[in-house]
């Protein structure tokens, strides 16, 4: 007997000779792919139902390997029992793990479980299960960031702020329509992950190793078991497809864009120069040199941790590039890269408690936001409402505002005879048309920064945040099936 024989390992028949020891222990996947164990768990779980419904299992049988799967979920459900399983000496893989430890609990019994089917289907079936899951998390993380925006945008009332293009103020706008930004960016993100998690949702149990299975197995019994909508529908592509891992990775680079794009602007908004923002101190540092100093650190390592995510999602991008059919080992690269990024639940729960902390310098953002002739469009307004083409417009108000510039005033300020010497379609009601509220309400349209547009998109938005909560991933993915 070879010393692969010896140590169990699931296809030794074929070989002669052992494998070499630095090769066998750099090629195992153990060492990440134990994360995998509650999914592994399940999958055979579901196969057994299926074997037992084929005639190899009896049911007595089926309740035998069940219950001492479940003892092995169990007996591992620690942090210690974790470290047990990726620091297993002879198991290659997280399969190889549960069917020796089966073995170990039913003596033969337990490798009758592989009968029907090969560990490419079973690493394709764990990692939708897996990827279902972490869609699951993420969501109730997006669920959680954007509540805590809303609140803000909900205490915010009718408070204001500049808008920024060019990173040069232009408009004034309610605080609420700038939070409100992030939340309709939030909702984004959790539809793509749903959309992913819809396209995932099939089974490959069945599968075999790339033709099918060969035993006649009624693949539609794992996958309700599993919660899966349907059983695949190609063999081939069922044990050589990663696009979901690719499709999840892409889905969460988008939230990290987006989480980024938050952290700089907090960071810019918290510094002096702005001083929009004051940083909530149990999310903030200071520095050893100087005493003064309190330092954005949660925003910083946001947009630093972002790529790791994008870094993840170019790995498997290249490892399914040129890729043949079917199942390839290049393919157990694809793992690693979809465990980096389970850092991002706990990080959508730490924005969330954040952006929840954050205070606001409303009179300082108020101030900002009625200098600089941020109302110099709505003034451009009034004379359209007076028959005066945009074009016309935008160069009479350019002309009062370079006329103001140079007097050190702002356009409000400029008396009627000075405005009249831009256009006599200046009259009376031009400073009520360029006050502060009246500039906001102009954009009285869906989606603008008017008082009452704002108002109810804010209810709007909270009615769609709440909606993300009510349905999990396994719902929304039935519905679209």
């Amino acid at each position: 007997m070879s010393s692969d024989q010896q140590s169990g390992k699931m296809w030794s028949g074929r070989f002669r000779e052992p494998l070499d020891r630095e090769f066998e222990a750099w090629q195992r996947s153990i060492v990440f792919d134990w994360r995998l164990l509650n999914e592994e768990i399940a999958a055979s779980k579901a196969h057994s139902a299926a074997l037992c419904a084929a005639g190899i299992l009896t049911a007595t049988e089926r309740a035998q390997i069940c219950d001492a799967l479940d003892a092995i979920a169990d007996e591992h459900a620690s942090e210690a029992g974790q470290a047990a399983v990726r620091n297993h000496a002879t198991s290659e893989d997280i399969h190889h793990f549960v069917e020796l430890k089966l073995a170990e609990r039913v003596g033969s019994l337990g490798l009758k479980l592989h009968s029907g089917r090969s560990r490419n289907e079973q690493i394709a079936t764990d990692l939708r299960l897996y990827v279902r899951s972490q869609i699951e998390l993420v969501i109730e993380g997006i669920a959680a960031w954007a509540g805590a925006l809303i609140e803000q945008a909900r205490a915010a009332g009718d408070a204001v702020m500049p808008s920024y293009t060019h990173l040069q103020r232009a408009e004034p706008v309610l605080v609420a329509h700038w939070l409100l930004a992030y939340v309709e960016m939030a909702l984004r993100d959790a539809g793509r992950l749903k959309d992913c998690a819809t396209r995932l949702n099939v089974c490959p149990l069945g599968s075999g190793a790339v033709a099918g299975a060969t035993v006649a197995l009624d693949r539609t019994i794992p996958s309700r078991e599993l919660g899966f909508t349907a059983p695949t529908a190609n063999s081939i592509d069922a044990t050589s497809d990663r696009d979901f891992i690719l499709e999840y990775l892409h889905a969460l680079t988008f939230i990290g864009l987006h989480l980024s794009r938050f952290a700089e602007e907090i960071t810019l908004f918290a510094t002096a120069e702005y001083g929009f923002v004051i940083l909530p101190e149990a999310f903030s540092t200071g520095s050893s040199a100087m005493p003064q100093k309190k330092n954005p650190d949660l925003t910083e390592l946001l947009r630093a941790k972002v790529g790791r995510i994008h870094g993840a999602a170019q790995t498997v991008t290249l490892l399914i590039k040129a890729l043949p059919l079917a199942y390839n080992k290049d393919m157990q690269e694809a793992q690693e890269p979809a465990f980096a990024v389970e850092f991002l639940p706990q990080t959508l729960a730490l924005v969330a408690r954040f952006t929840a902390a954050l205070q606001f310098n409303r009179e300082r953002m108020s101030k900002a936001a009625q200098t600089g002739y941020l109302n110099a469009m709505a003034a451009a307004t009034y004379l359209v409402y007076r028959g005066v083409p945009f074009r016309s417009a935008h160069e009479k108000i350019g002309n009062a505002v370079r006329f103001a510039l140079d007097k050190g005033v702002e356009l409000g300020d400029l008396s009627l005879h000075e405005l009249r010497q831009f256009g006599a379609e200046f009259d009376q009601d031009f400073y009520a048309a360029v006050t502060l509220d009246a500039t906001l309400d102009c954009h009285d349209v869906i989606g603008g920064t008017a008082r009452a547009r704002v108002h109810q998109a804010l209810e709007d938005a909270a009615a769609r945040v709440a909606a993300l909560t009510k349905n999990d991933v396994r719902e929304a993915a039935h519905a679209g099936a």
